[in-house]
């Protein structure tokens, strides 16, 4: 009898049903009933319509009559992705990079970084064999693959107990525009003259970028629309965010918002929940926890940010900030022009970014 695995699609096993079978429901069910089947069902190839009814005891099939819509999966299959100008033709590539490299520190300091070319978009990109030589870094996203920035405050309990605050027990929201949005070195943090106060801070952040819209999202289905993982710098103008409530302003300047070297693609290689992360200010560490420490999950985040609110694809969500920012210290951190501030997170790489003050 025919068995499907656990990777199997549920369009395999219709197309594999006998031919003068006339219950196809009741087929599938038998096909599956001794098979461990999640609620999460992945398919191998875009299937936009199929749609199965089907009845079953298996507890693991939530409900006894439902119906599983078979998605259009995500067919990328880059597992470490860069965008960047190639030096063999001066244009714009997609590109997978080996996990032994830190792409970020790699090209500040003038090595090499080569990459197999990835063709199509970050959402359904394959890899080739084509090996292309990386001339500049660019944000792993492109400005208008971006709908919006949204972002966490105070989702870190140490960072918590560092500002003397109580834990949340509701995600703190406020947006980016996408125009904040910037990649790593060789792309500058511009401080711009509205902003040159003495007050701009840093704030090294776990990223996430989703792979496909959605609303209201359960917890359990939330990281199948996670495209994936990068490192990000929450740049905040300090007074201008203390003198307001809302805080989109002064954290809302252009290049407000890097992101990068890489995205690596969720349940690649790494727990999002279990990483190390690091800020690093002209060469001295002033931030260092883990993301273990996050208040609210991956999960949790994205299914919160969704309830009635559609989450659209390439959103990228900034996931809050462990202790030691500029501000919290004695004495004070200052971005001042040309200082160097680094995000390094376990599993991602090296964020590099160079401060510029706009004359």
């Amino acid at each position: 009898m025919f068995r499907p695995r656990l990777w199997s699609s549920l369009s395999t096993v219709y197309k594999n049903r006998p031919r003068n079978c006339r219950y196809p429901n009741k087929y599938i069910d038998d096909q599956i009933k001794d098979t461990i089947i999640y609620q999460r069902l992945y398919i191998q190839r875009p299937v936009h319509t199929i749609r199965y009814r089907f009845y079953s005891t298996r507890k693991e099939l939530a409900d006894s009559a439902r119906i599983v819509r078979v998605r259009a999966a995500m067919t990328a299959n880059w597992t470490r992705l860069i965008r960047f100008i190639a030096e063999e033709d001066g244009q714009e590539h997609l590109g997978n990079v080996d996990a032994d490299t830190d792409v970020g520190v790699a090209v500040r300091d003038g090595r090499t970084v080569t990459a197999r070319a990835v063709n199509g978009t970050a959402f359904d990109g394959t890899v080739t064999d084509k090996t292309l030589t990386v001339a500049r870094l660019l944000s792993p996203l492109a400005m208008s693959e971006v709908p919006i920035i949204r972002c966490l405050g105070l989702n870190y309990r140490d960072h918590a107990a560092e500002a003397k605050l109580p834990i949340p027990t509701d995600p703190v929201l406020f947006i980016k525009p996408r125009t904040a949005l910037t990649g790593p070195h060789p792309s500058k943090i511009v401080i711009p003259k509205a902003a040159q106060d003495g007050t701009s801070d840093y704030e090294a952040e776990l990223t996430i970028i989703i792979g496909r819209t959605g609303k209201d999202i359960p917890e359990a289905d939330a990281l199948s629309y996670v495209l994936g993982y990068t490192a990000g710098n929450d740049v905040s103008a300090r007074a201008t965010q203390f003198k307001d409530s809302q805080w989109s302003y002064s954290k809302g300047f252009d290049s407000a918002a890097p992101i990068g070297p890489v995205i690596v693609r969720e349940g690649a290689s790494i727990d999002p929940h279990k990483l190390g992360i690091k800020a690093r200010y002209n060469g001295r560490t002033v931030q260092e926890s883990n993301t273990a420490e996050m208040i609210f999950s991956v999960q949790q985040i994205v299914a919160f940010l969704s309830r009635g609110t559609t989450l659209e694809r390439g959103t990228v969500i900034m996931t809050g900030t462990p202790p030691g920012v500029g501000a919290m210290r004695e004495p004070k951190i200052v971005l001042g022009d040309g200082d160097d501030i680094h995000v390094w997170i376990e599993g991602i790489g090296t964020l590099v970014n160079t401060v510029h003050y706009e004359k």
